[in-house]
């Protein structure tokens, strides 16, 4: 597969000439024809031009250079080019063209666009709208808007329009870079009535496929004509002897603003997160304490990368070698299988697919399959549970350690049943984990984050052997703050801090630090945290306090340490409950935390999405999104209905869905009551899924307000 075209072999130092864009005719040029044209009325301009530049990645000096030596994050390619230069970088099948580029290619590549994003006019600290989906071209778009040292604004083509054009003028973006015509062609009118645009940019397909001419006064460049421009700039300007001299040059710094993410505002409207060079360096230098990598390992990419996770973790296997791989929700399944990857990073929903989609195949199988295969699980499941008693790695809130002898024998306990249940499980892994590795691939590890991974999903995947560790963050914090690593993975939690990170726990009321095992708000501080929201210092005052700690507004606590037991190897780590603006107040006072509660209706084959519900309200009720198909099957099998019937009454879906609820949430000390059937999913589209798919309670609320009140009466 072609990759993108990149520069000449020679490599070109950091003497460049500036070109004005409006030497660029507006519409219908060649892009060689054009070039003669601006460098020639170029040539007789006499002006110092500032030019900021990465200090390495566009430096004159050869060989190896180190990690601890990056100022801005575009160096790291400089590094990977020396290190990596003729192995494959990543993979991109899925756009016209596909690609395929070599990490000397992906260097030449973030080079040429820099340049070529010069010479239509584009100054450092100006900002530049990034509106488009995962692939190679965004990549090379997202660092050569850093390598100059302008400010990306990010956001993907599933947002709204309103949204795009809030986040368009409130960051005060100049030019726009968007995914494709089709995603223009839908913003184009309102983008051209309500905002100032210099340019646009496609970065992929072409300006033929465009609806309307739009307002002619505005530059259209295709992705490959700005890699052209910067190309045949670099040519030039490596063959001149005194471009220097017409150029003031400054080095990024780490503290410079490097992007702009706008959070995906669960409530309200998002904020402007100003992430600096030196935040994402952090997450790039020690994310390697959690993610285990070596040169040549396939990682698959499917999460959108204006979300800062998908982002940070996509700049720190670009600094170790790995080949990337592009992949999409319609092809993950086939891509876990073809490409076999070590590694993978997503979000939860997309394990609880993985998981949802094992287990339907298991339950779709013979009767004696099925039971075997259900059984090894529930033996292994046990398993594990007592393998985690013995290495102590359980979880608890009490800071007094057990007796001595309680410990020893709670220890030896552990050990002989999971000797009796070690065989079984062997076994298992033999007939039947072998087979789903095989399937999904993921041989190394899988990274979860950006949301809460539900413990069921989490000792699955454990049970059958797929490491799948779980991480923490905030866009605020570029993102990771927290994570498991593989050599001390304490299921329920998130994992020790990163390097160079601090938590404390503190009272929501008085703000006085706890204790380990005390529950509270988590705070947070260290060179990760970002810079503030963009234009709104109040808000930055709010989440940041005058000593730095930033209020993540989540609930969770610290894990004591003990000497002894079956917690001695679990000290330290953080788990986080849920957000504490999701707490639910009922009318007698007491506070709940839904996320347990949805997390464990979840497990149910009959629910496909569940928020609760019953602020002010005496009891809590629950808005649920049916699964039609398992509701469906489930009720031909036990003679509800006819087995030729297609359709279940809502009535005895409604008693089906209660006694689902009875069976997953009787163990905790509130029942969810009143419960309202949607037909509707919440997703993106509709407005009710956040772009990193996380429930915006608040919409669900007000479009059902009136279905709501009806049920509690």
């Amino acid at each position: 597969m072609p990759p993108i075209p990149i520069s000449s072999s020679n490599h070109v130092s950091s003497t460049f000439f500036s070109y004005s864009i409006h030497s660029i005719p507006r519409r219908n040029f060649t892009a060689t024809s054009s070039f003669r044209v601006f460098c020639q009325i170029q040539s007789k301009i006499e002006k110092t031009e500032i030019r900021r530049i990465s200090p390495l990645l566009e430096s004159s000096g050869n060989g190896a250079v180190a990690l601890g030596d990056w100022k801005a994050v575009p160096d790291i390619w400089r590094t990977s080019a020396e290190n990596f230069g003729d192995k494959i970088a990543l993979i991109d099948q899925y756009h016209d063209p596909p690609s395929t580029m070599t990490y000397k290619q992906l260097e030449d590549s973030i080079l040429d666009f820099a340049e070529g994003l010069r010479v239509i006019g584009v100054k450092p600290d100006e900002k530049i709208a990034l509106f488009a989906d995962n692939s190679c071209r965004w990549l090379v778009a997202d660092q050569g808007m850093m390598a100059i040292g302008a400010i990306n604004v990010v956001r993907g083509s599933r947002s709204s329009v309103e949204e795009l054009l809030q986040i368009y003028n409130h960051s005060e973006s100049v030019a726009l870079a968007v995914d494709n015509p089709e995603m223009f062609n839908q913003i184009a009118k309102p983008f051209y009535l309500k905002t100032s645009i210099r340019f646009i940019i496609l970065l992929w397909g072409e300006k033929s496929n465009l609806v309307s001419e739009g307002n002619k006064e505005v530059p259209i460049y295709t992705f490959m004509e700005v890699v052209h421009f910067g190309r045949e700039s670099r040519r030039a300007l490596s063959e001149s002897h005194d471009a220097r001299q017409q150029h003031k040059f400054e080095t990024i710094k780490s503290d410079d603003i490097a992007t702009l993410v706008y959070t995906s505002g669960t409530t309200g409207n998002p904020k402007g997160v100003m992430l600096t060079h030196q935040n994402l360096l952090h997450q790039i230098k020690h994310l390697s304490d959690v993610v285990p990598t070596k040169v040549g390992d396939r990682l698959l990419s499917m999460l959108p990368p204006w979300h800062a996770y998908e982002r940070a973790c996509e700049y720190f296997v670009f600094s170790r070698g790995l080949e990337y791989i592009y992949t999409t929700v319609r092809n993950l399944k086939d891509d876990l299988g073809l490409y076999q990857p070590h590694l993978m990073v997503s979000v939860p929903l997309v394990f609880e697919t993985l998981y949802s989609g094992i287990m339907k195949q298991i339950s779709t199988s013979s009767l004696i399959r099925k039971h075997v295969a259900l059984t090894f699980i529930r033996v292994s499941l046990r398993y594990m549970e007592c393998k985690r008693v013995y290495e102590g790695k359980c979880l608890t809130r009490n800071q007094k350690s057990p007796s001595y002898p309680y410990a020893v024998l709670d220890w030896l306990w552990a050990r002989i049943m999971a000797a009796i249940l070690y065989p079984v499980h062997m076994l298992a892994n033999k007939l039947v984990y072998s087979k789903i590795r095989s399937t999904i691939g993921i041989s190394t590890a899988a990274i979860s984050g950006g949301g809460s991974l539900p413990s069921h999903v989490d000792k699955f995947f454990e049970a059958i052997g797929v490491n799948l560790q779980n991480g923490y963050g905030l866009t605020e914090t570029s993102p990771v703050i927290a994570a498991r690593r593989l050599g001390c993975d304490v299921i329920g939690s998130v994992g020790y801090p990163l390097k160079h990170t601090e938590f404390k726990v503190v009272d929501s009321e008085t703000g006085e630090v706890l204790s380990p095992g005390s529950k509270g708000i988590l705070k947070v501080k260290g060179p990760q945290l970002m810079k503030g929201y963009y234009k709104n210092p109040s808000a930055t005052n709010q989440a940041i306090d005058k000593d730095g700690w930033l209020d993540t507004g989540d609930i969770g606590w610290i894990a004591p340490r003990h000497s002894i037991g079956r917690s001695r190897n679990s000290g330290g780590v953080i788990v986080v409950e849920g957000r504490a603006k999701d707490t639910i107040v009922l009318s007698s006072g007491e506070n709940v935390e839904p996320g347990e509660l949805e997390e464990a209706s979840m497990r149910s084959n009959f629910i496909q999405q569940i928020v609760v519900i019953g602020q002010d309200k005496r009891r809590l009720g629950a808005v649920i999104v049916p699964n039609k198909e398992e509701i469906l099957k489930a009720a031909r099998e036990l003679s509800i209905i006819d087995s030729n019937s297609s359709d279940v009454s809502k009535e005895k879906v409604t008693k089906l869905i209660y006694n689902e609820l009875k069976t997953w949430t009787s163990g905790f000390p509130f029942q969810i009551g009143p419960i309202l059937l949607v037909n509707d999913p919440f997703t993106i589209d509709n407005g009710l899924l956040t772009p990193t798919m996380k429930i915006r309670r608040d919409r669900i609320m007000a479009q059902y307000k009136d279905q709501i009140e009806n049920i509690y009466k």
